[in-house]
């Protein structure tokens, strides 16, 4: 079950490559009776540069196999820099990558597309950029590409972020994923629960879908920090999605945290005919940069999650296919030491759980 591993701390059940850094799940994805999950990627070093689309699969969410790398950072392209993340569109049968192309360390991107096979083992990248940067030079950072349908139309929500310190929802209409037609803002820091629900500089990584009937909308929180940043969790929204003249918009009724940990980031559904899967990146928190570097690892994708909407609230929790990870119980005798990985106790009513 558990690969086998140098560093005692790696985790074998995941699905990463075994060195490397990893980020943001991209392009979750359904074909053909398998799963698919790409993410952000660095296979020569456990740092966030030159970033490419890493690739796992699955035939029943536990068990996941290496794929090869799937898009590439080219040299005198837009995506010189980095692949950064994005999902992938079923466009008429052929699966599409939507991904942001990152030119220098600037870290402007342009919305790029390239073009997979059905084992979504072989990509082509396409010509030219699809949108670029707003044409309002007070957007400073756009970025994260997510597509959805509304009304029998497709459309894509990017985040952003003003010079100002206000962060938003950029959305496009791209019924014809080659021509993107600007439709504005989907949501913006001057709706007060928005604006006190998820304080950032810029909502990263927005996913937009259906749950149980609502309307659902997750953010991640990226922070100006002095010269640096931080990243301060993800936000859910419920709430009512308008096909207006303009173009959608969503107004939050309800929002919340994902998840309380320090270090869940970056999220990315996967929508099913019965059901809503997520996965997110867990990030290193604890481990100094030294060593990170000689561990030669870094980051991790989460095991999958299933989304609910349970009294007007978003729910989490581990899917059930997980179960597959239980191994036979153990036989212990009372005060003689046991070796196990990981192991479940279940306490009888009225027992001293430090007995």
């Amino acid at each position: 079950m558990r690969r086998e591993h140098p560093d005692p701390a790696f985790p074998g059940l995941h699905g990463r490559p075994d060195r490397g850094w990893v980020n943001d799940p991209n392009g979750c994805s359904y074909v053909d009776g398998c799963y698919h999950v790409f993410f952000q990627h660095n296979p020569e070093r456990p740092v966030h540069e030159a970033i490419k689309w890493g690739h796992i699969s699955s035939t029943d969410l536990v068990h996941w196999q290496p794929e090869p790398i799937a898009l590439v950072n080219r040299p005198g392209e837009l995506d010189a820099y980095g692949c950064w993340s994005g999902c992938v569109v079923d466009d008429t049968g052929v699966p599409i990558a939507v991904y942001s192309g990152v030119v220098d360390d600037g870290g402007r991107s342009q919305v790029l597309l390239a073009r997979g096979d059905r084992r979504m083992q072989t990509w082509v990248a396409e010509q030219g950029s699809v949108t670029g940067m707003p044409d309002d030079p007070a957007i400073t950072d756009v970025r994260d590409p997510f597509v959805f349908e509304l009304a029998g139309h497709r459309y894509a929500v990017q985040g952003a972020g003003h010079r100002h310190g206000q962060p938003q929802l950029l959305v496009y209409g791209c019924d014809d994923l080659r021509a993107w037609v600007p439709l504005g803002a989907l949501l913006t820091a001057a709706d007060p629960l928005a604006a006190t629900a998820a304080p950032a500089n810029i909502w990263e990584c927005p996913n937009l879908m259906r749950v149980d009937g609502r309307w659902v909308l997750l953010v991640s929180l990226w922070r100006q920090v002095g010269g640096g940043f931080s990243l301060d969790g993800v936000r859910w929204f419920i709430g009512d999605l308008a096909d207006t003249v303009a173009g959608p918009r969503f107004t939050p009724v309800a929002a919340g945290e994902l998840d309380s940990g320090p270090s869940f980031y970056a999220p990315q559904v996967l929508t099913l005919d019965d059901r809503v899967l997520l996965w997110g990146w867990s990030r290193e928190d604890g481990r100094s940069a030294t060593d990170v570097e000689a561990a030669g690892w870094a980051g991790v994708l989460t095991f999958v999650r299933e989304l609910f909407v349970a009294d007007g609230v978003l729910v989490s929790q581990p899917a059930p296919e997980l179960r597959l990870l239980r191994r036979a119980g153990l036989e212990v005798t009372a005060g003689e030491p046991f070796e196990a990985a990981a192991f479940e106790l279940d306490l009888a009513d009225g027992a001293d759980p430090m007995s």
